[in-house]
């Protein structure tokens, strides 16, 4: 387990990079429930987002971090975009699972995924050929 007050600032061969602005579909969930993630299962409340993402992948965001992180796109009803955010990432050179932040819940990364810091004790894990397709280096 990845101890959540790893900073990946702090570990060489981490790097900056930024979300392209990929869009994605967003549904918010109507009862609490467990969204099966490409990393695990994870579970979300109502009202929370039910992001899906460019294969199909989804994966549950609180309300209030999702509408501080996406934007809608004119015209697209369901349809986001991340705003500009730069986090640091790191690629995985072994597995390792991580605690999803406010959650109870553990994200599953495999050696040639990235490890995602978007703030103190705040990770994600994002598979390779999302993480290529999605994601640029600063």
């Amino acid at each position: 387990m990845l101890a959540q007050q790893t900073d990946l600032s702090t570990l060489p061969g981490a790097r900056q990079v930024r979300k392209l602005p990929v869009p994605v579909h967003a549904r918010f969930a109507d009862a609490d429930g467990v969204c099966q993630t490409l990393e695990g299962p994870v579970p979300y409340h109502a009202g929370d987002a039910i992001l899906t993402g460019v294969r199909g992948e989804q994966w549950p965001m609180l309300c209030t971090r999702f509408k501080q992180s996406y934007e809608p796109l004119p015209g697209q009803p369901g349809q986001y975009r991340k705003r500009p955010q730069t986090v640091l990432a790191l690629r995985l050179d072994h597995a390792i699972e991580v605690a999803v932040n406010g959650r109870r819940g553990v994200l599953r990364g495999q050696p040639g995924d990235w490890l995602l810091q978007y703030g103190p004790g705040d990770f994600g894990v994002v598979a390779a050929d999302i993480f290529d397709e999605t994601y640029r280096f600063v």
